[in-house]
């Protein structure tokens, strides 16, 4: 054999030796009975703020790796047109106003004449009445023959004139009371005017509102040169992607056979390779109900041919605020899974965060 073969097979020997020890170093220790392990990654629930109408980006407030609160403004479109159909709507809303006040004073109005319109019946019947019994006064004279009968005819035609005019006040209270139902009507449109106003108020402020980006959550942004200042977007327009830091969890795979036995809920203890001298708590939130391969990052060949359930433990989030500053997505370690409610978890993955 010759040198060169000689050199190719040692690098052979050694390369194959330090793959076979870096696996063996590297490899998940094995888990306690009553437990099972995998390898996962951190992750977090990614979010993207966007727009809700179309519009003009008009500021960026943040910057990729800053740590943002609920409701903290992000983002800012224009408002221009939106201040100037506000200004519009808010005219509209002061001549609506007018116009139900105008109205209202119509239906006084009318009321008024109403009341005198009542007052004029009154009357007339009052003079109705006088004429009435001058009538019968007249009708009785005349049958002694005492009242010459011209007399009794003017006393005919003075009832029959009153009659008309009692008839006509009456005609004139219905013409008042219509003349009040038409006012009050304006008063109802007026006053429909004004809340169509208001509503359009309302909507623009919503609008306006909207257009400050804010933040749903605490997290960190991750992304926010998705569109630039000036960007005309449409409705749905992303402008920058967050990371929720408040639903972070690892994912994990284990085989069918163990991950059969875990529950909603299980404990968890998290190992990380950036800090294995922690062991963080968690719960298993979901378990998949569909096995798969396992993805190549996370396990050897020959685990990935045997059938995985995707597993995630979520981080309690009450735990997460005091670490909000410490907390990265991507990071690589072990999950550990209690899988028997009585095992008593061993001395080294007891609950140990940092102070």
């Amino acid at each position: 054999m010759t040198t060169r073969k000689w050199i190719l097979l040692t690098a052979v020997i050694v390369a194959s030796a330090i793959i076979y020890l870096g696996w063996k170093f590297f490899r998940p220790a094995a888990s306690p009975e009553g437990f099972a392990s995998g390898n996962g990654r951190i992750e977090a629930v990614d979010i993207d703020v966007a727009t809700r109408a179309p519009g003009r980006l008009a500021a960026v407030l943040v910057n990729e790796g800053d740590l943002v609160t609920t409701g903290q403004v992000l983002a800012q479109m224009d408002t221009g047109l939106l201040m100037v159909q506000l200004r519009e709507a808010e005219a509209q809303l002061r001549r609506a106003q007018s116009d139900v006040e105008t109205a209202r004073s119509g239906v006084v109005q009318r009321e008024s004449e109403k009341t005198a319109a009542l007052s004029v019946v009154a009357q007339r019947k009052a003079e109705l009445d006088a004429k009435r019994n001058r009538l019968a006064r007249r009708e009785k004279l005349a049958l002694k023959e005492v009242t010459p009968a011209e007399q009794l005819e003017d006393e005919h035609a003075a009832f029959y004139s009153a009659e008309a005019a009692f008839n006509s006040a009456h005609a004139n209270v219905a013409a008042a009371e219509a003349a009040i139902t038409t006012a009050k009507s304006q008063v109802i449109g007026s006053e429909a005017s004004v809340e169509a106003a208001q509503a359009i108020i309302a909507r623009i402020r919503v609008d306006i509102n909207d257009y400050a980006l804010k933040s749903p959550c605490d997290g960190r942004v991750v992304q926010c040169r998705i569109a630039h200042p000036g960007e005309v977007l449409n409705a749905g327009g992303p402008v920058l992607k967050l990371v929720d830091l408040g639903s972070v969890y690892m994912t994990f795979f284990l085989p069918t056979s163990v991950a059969g036995r875990i529950e909603i809920g299980s404990e968890v203890r998290l190992v990380l390779d950036a800090a294995s001298q922690y062991v963080i708590p968690a719960l298993v939130s979901f378990v998949a109900d569909v096995a798969q391969p396992t993805p190549t990052a996370v396990e050897t060949a020959d685990d990935r041919q045997k059938l995985m359930l995707r597993i995630k433990a979520r981080i309690d989030p009450q735990l997460l605020k005091h670490y909000i500053r410490s907390i990265k997505t991507g990071l690589t370690g072990i999950a550990y899974v209690r899988l028997d409610p009585n095992a008593k978890w061993p001395a080294n993955l007891e609950g140990r965060i940092p102070q």
